[in-house]
């Protein structure tokens, strides 16, 4: 899993409630057997149009968001089925990190297990940080996940948030759940041994 320090980058907002996994990665594009070419499929439908054209009106088809590193999102983003499909896709387009008040549970798990970094904060942080978002002339960002601080690189707001330390710890070292495991190899192997020697048998 790749380190996360620090996110310098654009951010868009999408500030719609119950956005879902369906909507985030359609069922169509479940049917592979790696996760080759999810990033081309994030927000399929609202993307391209029926020819399969860009839609210049998606806030990620224009300019000065088609590039962004962050989302501004709605509250229970990420709801419905628990395809961490959604998460591959948006890592590979670019996103490495989701503000918003509140995030669907299955999806949040997901987005931990692959290094996406989620960040909660109030209503009304929120609501500030989609206005910065909205302003291609203020919507550049600084996230840096050792400070827990989000910056508005145009005028220099600072943001704090909270974030689990265990949680932060794995993001900052770029460890997943087995390579968190496998910090511990040490004593993992001792206990293998002693038990095999208090129980030949088994």
């Amino acid at each position: 899993m790749q380190p996360l320090t620090k996110i310098v980058g654009r951010a868009a907002p999408m500030p719609h409630a119950h956005i879902d996994t369906d909507v985030i990665m359609p069922k169509q594009f479940l049917k592979g057997i790696d996760r080759a070419g999810l990033g081309e499929k994030v927000f399929f439908d609202q993307r391209y149009d029926s020819a399969g054209a860009l839609r210049r009106d998606f806030i990620l088809n224009r300019d000065g968001w088609k590039d962004s590193r962050l989302l501004i999102v709605g509250p229970n983003f990420g709801c419905g089925s628990s395809r961490e499909h959604a998460v591959w896709g948006l890592m590979q387009f670019g996103i490495r990190a989701l503000i918003g008040t509140r995030f669907a549970g299955i999806f949040n798990d997901n987005c931990q297990r692959n290094g996406l970094l989620t960040v909660t904060l109030s209503v009304d942080l929120i609501a500030m940080l989609a206005a910065y978002a909205g302003d291609p002339a203020s919507n550049t960002l600084m996230l840096d996940l050792a400070a827990q601080a989000i910056t508005v690189v145009h005028d220099g707001t600072v943001i704090v948030f909270e974030i689990d330390a265990r949680r932060k710890r794995a993001l900052l070292l770029g460890l997943d759940a087995i390579g968190t495991t496998l910090e511990d190899a040490p004593a993992i192997r001792q206990f293998e041994t002693a038990r095999r020697d208090a129980y030949p048998w088994l």
